[in-house]
């Protein structure tokens, strides 16, 4: 776990790394994903629910969790999702577009609360942003926080390009359309903290996307 500076006195980020599995359309491989929690010493929200409540809830410690915030519904962002709202009595957001994707993985749970482009959601003084940016999958979603001068991307942007799109519910032109619109418009020093892997900038992905559309992932 990591920290990622602060807005003001108290806000901060913090990194979770686990380690699981991905499956969809058959194949299952093994990966690393970042759980991300935004707060202060007595409030925070968790950005994406990977493999492993134990120690997500261990980044939280004592503090009063205001919601768990879905980036996707792909398995690996979400399968510690039920135990976590268990555990913390925190409610579940998704955006509608992956409902699917979530029933697969938890048939019996009850639907998360709807996340809507624009929609923003407070905790420990700073707003996140909702930012609709299907491609990856249908109801992906990223999370702006300005006062951070930071968005949380998922697999939507990455070091280096694009999420993944070549299984089912994806699709490329989608995603780099919402790339372009939604992520590309922030400002340049914004830090772009991701579902996998390290972190990058707006601006040092910008100049990119000719390629990544030359190349088609």
């Amino acid at each position: 776990m990591g920290g990622f500076g602060s807005a003001g006195p108290a806000a901060r980020i913090d990194r979770v790394v686990t380690h699981g599995t991905f499956s969809l359309d058959g194949g299952t491989w093994e990966v690393d994903n970042n759980v991300w929690v935004v707060g202060d010493d007595t409030e925070c929200v968790i950005i994406d629910a990977a493999h492993d409540a134990g120690a997500i809830l261990e980044a939280v410690g004592q503090r009063t969790v205001r919601a768990i915030l879905l980036t996707h519904a792909h398995d690996d962002h979400i399968d510690a999702a039920a135990e976590l709202q268990a555990a913390t009595g925190a409610s579940v957001h998704l955006h509608e577009g992956d409902r699917m994707l979530w029933a697969v993985v938890h048939p019996d749970a009850d639907a998360p609360l709807p996340l809507a482009d624009s929609q923003t959601l407070g905790v420990a003084g700073v707003e996140l942003e909702v930012l609709h940016t299907p491609g990856h999958s249908p109801g992906a979603v990223c999370f702006s926080v300005p006062a951070l001068g930071t968005v949380f991307t998922g697999d939507t942007l990455f070091q280096g390009g694009p999420g993944a799109t070549g299984r089912s519910y994806s699709d490329f032109p989608t995603i780099i359309d919402s790339i372009t619109a939604k992520l590309m418009t922030l400002p340049g020093d914004t830090v772009v903290l991701t579902g996998h892997g390290d972190g990058t900038t707006i601006s040092a992905e910008a100049p990119h996307i000719d390629e990544w559309i030359a190349r088609g992932h």
